[in-house]
């Protein structure tokens, strides 16, 4: 067993810089279990130096908790790859702890309760049995993790005890004990509790959700308390409740509500812009940052991309970085190195795309602003929200506690416009005829998904290039899902096959390859949702990939973490732009089509927007009738209190 525990170890990459080459000719060297593990055998393996050894061996050590979590994960018929999360969910005491619990390793989003029941069973034989408490406790745990990915910070006490009715829990109340005595869950009263006199009410909520709302609030609270105007008194001609701002805000092309925006940054500790696109957001920020300039003050622009920060140093003529880079973020870990002791160096924080702020980023956020800086929160709630749990930006508007300017002029239209239109009325409701000679927007009716990715492709590789000018490179095919005639697995191959062909010998990438991160790993120059193109590959197999914020090389173990990137997610699209931008709306994506989806995918267009539509009337009844789909947080109610 030790070598298959071994042998599952290498090939499920958690030992660093070990590829897969090399890790195929481990068992001819003898190197079939830990004790083998030397820098004299592995020296004995052809194209390994004496420099390389050393520092495989150097990285095995450092994974040693992960191979004591295979020792138990293998045997007990679990994959390998657990290993890497259940040391990150655990730390390096993680085998201990699973031998102690093993339902702990419900903590891992991708392990169901069935899978923890049988490592149980195959770790504690009888003794694992439905009625264990440790068993009650993580299940109340795991489905607030699993509320969470659907968005929701915080779910009725009602609803956990009827779930855990269906997991054979005869007493729910003493799960819910047991999880609230762990302090990894918390209890909060609701103000509309939806359950009975017999059934608990109130709400329940993971602990490092709820404490990162109650951050959100405080720290908005505290730079409003602190925040001091950048007029000096006799810059001022009016008063802080008048529309008018003082002489000495910049660009007299700014119109009163952009004017009464910029005014807002600097009289408040916080304050909201919003609007659609075409609306001047950009410019207003462009205000800021020559106010910032003028007062002399540090200025700081952020947003959750790095295409976005990019478009957002373009646009306001300031460096702009992603939002992980200025919060200094620590590889996967979550823990950002800029907080409390090290704030930001920056008496205005600007944040673009705050629609993608997830509860705990927010925190991360307001817990690095030092006392006194002003902070501008960039947006539009009509977008998607967040991939993680929260709806901070929304929340924020609908709480009344901050100022909130809206644009609403729609000054693109001036240079055509048909995207901000089409936009624009998809975002109050309506789905629009498109009347565009110009061929800003086409709408490609298609029969299905097989016809669909069809004309993706003829778009993507002949239409837009030979009508538009607009080279492949610059398009990017946005859809609603991975699965499925026209989901992002199967354009990308077809888009691979045209645009890049080849085997895919390094991870399953080709130099030429677009690809796409889904996960942050800052560390390594690259964050979720980056797309970025394969331009090298060094030796060891680690490739070289140029993202929008510059190359990074992406080691072995972390090509897991990437995927072909011609055709991704709208929610993956979130916070970028590109020059050209195919929409597809397969029929078998109707049931999740909503206002926000199809809002989100058309506004990630600069220049052209191609519909590809297979949904028949399902869009136009989504755009008309199905809003945001809700989601329970407190934060409203925190800082309504």
């Amino acid at each position: 067993m030790s070598s298959e525990v071994f042998s599952a170890f290498c090939s499920a990459g958690l030992w660093p810089s070990l590829g897969r080459t090399l890790a195929e000719r481990l068992p001819a060297a003898g190197i079939v279990g830990p004790e083998q593990v030397s820098v004299d055998r592995l020296t004995e393996i052809e194209s390994v130096g004496r420099k390389r050894a050393e520092r495989l061996v150097g990285n095995f050590e450092g994974a040693r908790p992960a191979y004591e979590v295979v020792e138990l994960l293998v045997p007990a018929g679990a994959p390998a790859r657990l290993a890497a999360g259940a040391v990150e969910h655990l730390g390096e005491t993680a085998a201990k702890e699973l031998r102690e619990d093993p339902w702990r390793l419900l903590l891992l989003p991708e392990v169901r309760p069935d899978q923890a029941d049988g490592f149980a069973r195959r770790l504690l034989g009888a003794e694992a049995t439905p009625t264990d408490p440790r068993r009650g406790r993580a299940l109340v745990a795991h489905l607030l993790s699993r509320a969470a990915r659907d968005g929701h910070t915080a779910v009725s006490a009602a609803t956990v005890t009827s779930a855990l009715s269906g997991f054979d829990i005869a007493e729910p109340r003493e799960a819910i004990e047991a999880a609230l005595d762990e302090a990894r869950v918390m209890a909060f009263v609701s103000p509309d509790p939806d359950g009975s006199d017999e059934e608990p009410a109130g709400l329940l909520a993971l602990a490092r959700y709820a404490l990162a709302e109650e951050t959100v609030a405080d720290g908005l609270r505290r730079l409003d308390a602190t925040a001091e105007s950048l007029y000096d008194e006799d810059d001022t001609t009016a008063s802080a409740e008048s529309a008018d701002v003082p002489a000495d805000v910049p660009d007299d092309e700014l119109d009163e509500a952009q004017r009464a925006a910029v005014r807002s940054v600097a009289e408040h500790g916080v304050s909201v812009l919003t609007g659609g696109p075409g609306t001047g957001k950009s410019r207003t920020i462009a205000a800021v940052v020559e106010l910032a300039r003028r007062h002399g003050k540090l200025i700081a622009l952020a947003a959750p991309t790095g295409r976005a920060a990019k478009r957002l140093e373009e646009l306001a003529d300031a460096p702009a970085t992603t939002l992980h880079r200025l919060l200094g973020a620590q590889g996967t870990t979550g823990e950002f190195a800029r907080g409390e002791e090290w704030p930001l160096d920056a008496d205005i924080v600007v944040v673009d795309e705050t629609s993608m702020l997830d509860a705990e980023l927010a925190a991360a956020l307001l817990e690095a602003c030092v006392d006194g800086t002003h902070l501008l929160l960039v947006g539009d709630p009509a977008q998607l929200p967040s991939i993680g749990a929260g709806r901070v930006l929304a929340d924020v508007m609908a709480s009344g506690t901050v100022r909130v300017t809206e644009l609403r002029t729609l000054y693109r239209q001036r240079e055509g416009g048909t995207i901000a239109r089409l936009a624009t009325a998809v975002r109050g409701g309506e789905l629009p005829q498109v009347d565009s000679p110009e061929r800003e927007v086409v709408v490609v009716p298609a029969r299905g998904g097989a016809d669909a990715a069809r004309r993706v492709v003829q778009l993507v590789t002949d239409s837009i290039p030979r009508a538009l000018g607009i080279a492949p490179d610059e398009t990017q095919v946005v859809t609603p899902v991975h699965r499925g005639e026209a989901g992002t697995i199967a354009l990308n191959r077809a888009l691979k096959a045209k645009l890049n062909p080849g085997p895919g010998e390094q991870g399953g990438f080709d130099v030429g390859d677009r690809v796409v991160a889904v996960a942050n790993h800052v560390d390594h120059g690259f964050a979720n949702g980056e797309v970025g193109v394969v331009t090298g590959v060094e030796d060891g197999g680690a490739l070289v990939v140029t993202f929008a914020s510059g190359p990074a090389t992406v080691p072995p173990g972390l090509l897991a973490d990437l995927r072909h990137g011609w055709a991704i997610t709208v929610h993956r699209a979130q916070g970028s732009e590109w020059p050209a931008v195919v929409a597809v709306l397969p029929g078998e994506a109707a049931g999740m089509l909503s206002r926000p989806l199809v809002y989100t995918a058309f506004t990630r267009a600069q220049r052209h927007l191609s519909v590809v539509h297979a949904a028949g009337p399902a869009l136009a009844r989504a755009v008309r009738t199905v809003g945001e789909r809700p989601r329970r947080t407190r934060l409203v109610e925190i800082l309504q209190d």
